[in-house]
C-alpha cells in the first residue's frame, strides 16, 4: 500500500493510509483482524483465476507459477496467504458466447484446471467436496478449493450434465450469467420466461436432491424469487452487493434479501467497484454504452479492455472504498440477518478493485473496517467464513434426505417445457 491512497472512509490521514476515525490505531486492527481469520479463515464466495489463466497462459502454471508472486493477477498463493483465505470457491466460468457442446467442454476444461492446479500446489491447496472436507484442509494448513460454475449455459440443458459436474467436484451452479438460459432469466437480459421455467424449476430440485448449491448471482428478480419459491436447501449469491446501496441489476433487493433467513442462504458480498459504489456504477454505465456501439459483449474481456482504457483517457475513473463495500456488508446483515452474509471479491474477473482489496490480501483490510465499526468477533468469524460453510452442510443434509426419496431426474426441457 502507498501512503497517498484515500482511507475506507474516503479522507486523508496524516496517521496512516485508511483515514481511521476510531479510538484505535489502524495499525491495532488490522492486526486484529488478522488474528481473527487465523482462526475463522475466510471462504470466499468466487474467484475467477481459472479464467485469467487460461487467457493468460492456456492453463500453463510453468510460464504463470502461482506459488511466486503474480502481479499481473490478483490472485497468488502467498497473497491468499497474506489476506486469510482458508477456503475458496475457483469459478469454473465459460462465457455465454459458448453455447452447447462447446460451453460443456470449455467449462470441463476449467475444472481441469483447477483439478491440476490443486495437485501441483498440493502443499498448499486441497479439493473440497464438503463441508468436512473444507475444514479438514484448514486444519492441515492447506487452503480448501472448490469449484462453482458460472451459469446454466454451462450444462446444456442436461440434468445429466449438471450430475457429472457435481461429480468432478462444482459445488454451485450460477443459474444465468449476463445472458438468459432457455429455462431462466438473467439480471442484464430482457425477461423471457417469468424467472425460471418448468425446467428450470426441475433444475433446482435436482440440485437440491445432489447437494450442489443454488447460487443466485446474475439472476433476475423473478429468477430469485422462484428459486426460493421452489427449493428445499440454502441458496447463496456468490459475488453479490445490495442494490438498495447500488442501484445496478446485478445486485440483490432488498425483498429477496429478506427471504433469506427463512431459507438458510447466504449473500456473499462482492466488492466488484460497479456493484458497490454508484459513482463506478455510473462509469461503467458508460462503458457498457461504449461497448455496445463498436458491437462488443461486455464480458468479451480481452476487446473490451481496450475500449475501457480508452474510456479512462476521456473520462477519470472513480474509485470505490473498503467503506463502501462494508456498507454493503452491513446492509446485508442488517435486512437478512448476521447469519446471512459472507464475501464474494470476484478477484481476477473484474480489471480493478476498490482501494485498500486490491487483491487477495486485502481482507484483513476491509474485516479492520468493519472492527472499527463495532463488530463482534463472533459476527466476524460468521461472515469471514461461518455462514458459507453452514449453508453448504445444511445443502448436504438436505440432499441426504431427498437422494434416499427420489432417483435422479429423468426429465428433459422438450418434455417440460416443450422446446
Amino acid at each position: 500500500m502507498t501512503g497517498d491512497l484515500q482511507g475506507p472512509h474516503g479522507l486523508q490521514d496524516p496517521q496512516g493510509p485508511y483515514g481511521l476515525q476510531g479510538p484505535q490505531s489502524w495499525e491495532g486492527l488490522e492486526g486484529r483482524a488478522r488474528a481473527l481469520l487465523a482462526s475463522s479463515p475466510v471462504l470466499d464466495g468466487h474467484n475467477d483465476l481459472p479464467w485469467a489463466m487460461r487467457l493468460a497462459a492456456g492453463y500453463d502454471f510453468d510460464k504463470v507459477d502461482v506459488a511466486a508472486a503474480q502481479p499481473a493477477l490478483h490472485t497468488d498463493i502467498p497473497r491468499l496467504r497474506a489476506g486469510g483465505v482458508g477456503a475458496q470457491f475457483w469459478s469454473v466460468f465459460v462465457p455465454a458466447q459458448l453455447q452447447g457442446d462447446h460451453a460443456v467442454a470449455a467449462t470441463l476444461e476449467q475444472v481441469d484446471a483447477v483439478h491440476a492446479m490443486v495437485a501441483r500446489y498440493g502443499d498448499a491447496l486441497a479439493l473440497a467436496r464438503t463441508a468436512d472436507e473444507v475444514e479438514r484442509a484448514r486444519a492441515a494448513g492447506r487452503i480448501a478449493s472448490l469449484l462453482g460454475a458460472e451459469g446454466g449455459h454451462s450444462i446444456d440443458c442436461s440434468l445429466g450434465v449438471l450430475r457429472m459436474l457435481f461429480a468432478l467436484g462444482v459445488r454451485y451452479l450460477t443459474l444465468t450469467h449476463n445472458q438468459n438460459v432457455p429455462w431462466a432469466d438473467s439480471a442484464t437480459d430482457s425477461p423471457a420466461h417469468g424467472g425460471l421455467t418448468r425446467f428450470g424449476e426441475e433444475v433446482v430440485r435436482e440440485m437440491n436432491r445432489i447437494g450442489m448449491l443454488v447460487d443466485l448471482s446474475h439472476v433476475a428478480p423473478a429468477t430469485m424469487h422462484g428459486a426460493l419459491d421452489v427449493g428445499q436447501a440454502p441458496v447463496i449469491f456468490s459475488h453479490s452487493s445490495a442494490r438498495a446501496l447500488c442501484d445496478v441489476p446485478r445486485n440483490v433487493p432488498d425483498d429477496v434479501l429478506g427471504r433469506l433467513a427463512g431459507n438458510g442462504g447466504v449473500c456473499m458480498v462482492t466488492f466488484v467497484p460497479a456493484f458497490v459504489s454508484p459513482a463506478c456504477a455510473a462509469w461503467r454505465a458508460a462503458a457498457r454504452e461504449r461497448l455496445a456501439a463498436q458491437g462488443i459483449p461486455e464480458d468479451d474481456f480481452a476487446a473490451g479492455r481496450q475500449v475501457l482504457e480508452a474510456l479512462e483517457a476521456e473520462l477519470p475513473r472513480p474509485r470505490a472504498t473498503i467503506a463502501e463495500v462494508a456498507d454493503h456488508v452491513e446492509h446485508v446483515r442488517e435486512v437478512a440477518g448476521a447469519d446471512h452474509v459472507g464475501l464474494g471479491g470476484d478477484y481476477d474477473g473484474v480489471d480493478r478493485q476498490p482501494l485498500g482489496l486490491e487483491d487477495v490480501s486485502g481482507y484483513p483490510r476491509l474485516i479492520a473496517e468493519l472492527l472499527d465499526r463495532r463488530w463482534s468477533d463472533a459476527e466476524i468469524a460468521k461472515l469471514a467464513s461461518g455462514n458459507a460453510l453452514r449453508a453448504l452442510r445444511d445443502a448436504e443434509s438436505v440432499a441426504r434426505e431427498l437422494s434416499a426419496a427420489r432417483p435422479p431426474s429423468l426429465a428433459t426441457i422438450a418434455e417440460l417445457d416443450g422446446a
